[in-house]
């Protein structure tokens, strides 16, 4: 059954959400639903299918319907504005949102990746860092599903991070406030890489990955690589519990990276990889099994294309 009354009430902070996609529109959602000012910023030929209106079907926040206004471009003022889409459409996104615009407003990312931090930044005054652990996907324009029990956002130390989270609690999401940013970056991106780059490498969910003992020893290895460039970057983690982490039961689980080749949509394998390869460069460290997968990656992508890729081996 849709819920569609709210179920608590805070203060109307105004929040623009860049990206209406799985992430974007669970968020913008969740903060509608329970009294937010939410507008979603849209690219034309995107504005033009959407309803005006999101449905939301999700594990952790139930299945309830909102109101939400849409534009085209930022055109009002904004408190919080939250940057949600593929790090592949980062560039055109940011087009919707001109600094101007966006003036004293806090940007919170939600994205993949490490360097989009420090893309904001040349553009925006006040950036907080943040990330969001969950898998939730657009079925269609203004709907959402989002199917695990995890839903959880992470922010960095920065501006109104206490209010926003605040707000975030109290529409459903678990929010966990980390002590720093580099940590609050690379604890996501040594569970994301390893989980992206084998599940999209081999082209099976990740339950099939952990049961095939060469693969599963590939996505120890590359997690063991990102876990090393983190702490080399200044990351504060603790390497056996997140090899822990590992031992969920991923099952018929799809990663976001395989979704996106199986749908044919660019790739966000910059994003993920490059923060490793590179800081494996400037540190020392071997990311011998990164770029392996990453290779393994582009193979696929070259075949899909019906393009032999130059070198590849079989």
């Amino acid at each position: 059954m849709l819920r569609r009354s709210p179920v608590l009430t805070i203060v109307r902070v105004r929040h623009a959400v860049l990206g209406a996609g799985g992430v974007g529109s669970l968020v913008g959602g969740a903060l509608a639903r329970v009294g937010g000012d939410v507008l979603l910023l849209l690219r034309p030929e995107a504005l033009a299918r959407h309803p005006g209106r999101l449905r939301v079907e999700s594990v952790v926040l139930g299945d309830f319907e909102v109101d939400v206004a849409t534009a085209s471009a930022l055109d009002r003022e904004v408190d919080v504005l939250w940057v949600t889409p593929k790090a592949t459409q980062l560039e055109a996104a940011l087009e919707l949102a001109p600094p101007e615009r966006v003036g004293e407003a806090v940007v919170v990312p939600l994205l993949n990746g490490i360097d989009h931090v420090a893309v904001l930044r040349q553009r925006y005054q006040h950036v907080l860092a943040g990330a969001i652990r969950v898998e939730s996907e657009r079925a269609d324009p203004g709907v959402v599903r989002q199917k695990t029990q995890i839903a959880r956002v992470d922010l960095a130390p920065g501006s109104r991070r206490d209010e926003i989270a605040q707000e975030l609690r109290a529409t459903g999401l678990d929010v966990a406030l980390a002590r720093d940013e580099p940590t609050l970056l690379w604890e996501k991106l040594a569970f994301l890489a390893p989980l992206a780059l084998t599940t999209t490498a081999r082209g099976a969910p990740v339950g099939t990955v952990q049961k095939d003992p060469a693969w599963h020893s590939r996505l120890l290895h590359c997690h063991d690589e990102t876990v090393a460039v983190a702490l080399a970057e200044g990351a504060t983690l603790d390497p056996a519990k997140l090899r822990g982490v590992f031992e969920f039961h991923g099952g018929e689980m799809r990663t976001s990276m395989q979704k996106d080749f199986d749908a044919g949509r660019p790739l966000e394998l910059h994003a993920i990889a490059t923060p490793i390869t590179r800081g494996g460069r400037q540190h020392g460290i071997s990311t011998r099994a990164t770029e392996e997968l990453v290779r393994l990656v582009e193979v696929r992508v070259a075949s899909s294309r019906g393009v032999t890729a130059r070198g590849a081996g079989k």
